[in-house]
């Protein structure tokens, strides 16, 4: 029997597109070795969101702690990383600037490759860290920047079938927080609130048509603004966790009508949710069920790679490269 000699690639990745500083190491694609975190939360906090120039800031003063905790819980070292990936974009641009200059710094210091990864991709591939692809592969992205439905029908063949028009789901999170003042980040708060409180108040479902896979979420937004605005013009109050119910319904109503509609229009053989907001239970929860009513393979990451991390860049670049893009 003639023995498998094919060599494993070992990825050095760093992720520092907003105010999280990560570098892991990461095998063939799954398997994480390490997966080294520096959060900014706390810091951010005080501000009501991430502030550009202190992350960058922040980025600069950890990263070199960040690399040595990475290699050491690895139990590997430089001379052992076959290649580098980094998050080239979208991101912030100086955030962005220190994770690629410290990649090309350590591609030049030990000669090694760069693949240059795109955030989103990112996050889409933290599924295949722990299940194969499946396709024709269907993606619903939700983030604090992005809400999108993408259709993949092979590895990093992607098709946009409808992005958000205005606010993206975690930023209307966020903002709704912030008007009921209960702090940042938004989304986790809210979706333990909801969990107390009952979908009492009539919020819109914006749908955009029968035929449209797009996404609106800043009439929602302004929907919540203006009841809140209202009720306390009168001098009554709003029971929050019921208004946190109402909007984590409404939203949660649009995502899952949508994305069951474009499974069954394109046969998808697998569907995923990727981004920060799909560490949000009631979105997991909630497109689980459907796609089990539908005999549809489902996947979420596990919540430790939900938000930014570097093991899902590790992740997107090994595919990437296997599939010659």
């Amino acid at each position: 029997m003639e023995k498998n000699t094919k060599k494993d690639t070992v990825i050095l990745a760093i992720e520092s597109s907003c105010d999280e500083t990560s570098i892991a190491v990461v095998v063939n694609g799954n398997k994480v070795l390490s997966n080294a975190i520096y959060t900014q939360i706390d810091i951010h906090k005080e501000f009501g969101g991430v502030v550009p120039e202190v992350a960058s800031r922040h980025h600069i003063a950890k990263i070199t702690y960040v690399l040595e905790q990475a290699l050491k819980e690895a139990n590997v070292t430089m001379n052992d990383i076959d290649e580098i990936a980094v998050t080239q974009t979208p991101g912030l641009i100086g955030s962005l600037m220190v994770g690629i200059n410290t990649a090309k710094t350590l591609a030049l210091c030990y000669n090694k490759k760069i693949t240059y990864v795109n955030h989103i991709h990112g996050h889409i591939y933290a599924n295949a860290i722990e299940s194969n692809f499946e396709f024709p592969l269907l993606a619903l992205v939700v983030s604090g920047g992005h809400t999108e439905l993408v259709l993949m029908k092979d590895h990093f063949d992607f098709e946009i079938l409808g992005e958000t028009l205005d606010d993206a789901v975690g930023e209307a999170y966020d903002k709704v927080a912030r008007v009921v003042e209960v702090g940042y980040p938004g989304g986790p708060i809210l979706d333990k609130m909801a969990r107390l409180g009952k979908p009492v108040y009539p919020l819109p479902h914006i749908k955009l048509g029968k035929d449209s896979y797009d996404f609106s979420f800043s009439g929602l937004k302004s929907a919540v603004i203006n009841l809140h605005n209202k009720t306390k013009a009168k001098g009554e109050e709003l029971n929050y966790n019921d208004l946190a119910c109402s909007f984590q319904n409404a939203v949660i109503d649009v995502l899952s009508e949508k994305t069951v509609r474009a499974a069954l229009e394109y046969n998808a053989k697998m569907v995923i949710i990727a981004g920060g907001v799909s560490a949000n239970s009631a979105l997991r929860e909630k497109i689980k069920q459907e796609m089990e009513k539908l005999n549809i393979k489902f996947n979420v990451p596990s919540f430790k790679y939900c938000t930014d991390n570097a093991a899902m860049i590790g992740a997107a670049a090994y595919f990437q490269n296997l599939s010659g893009r």
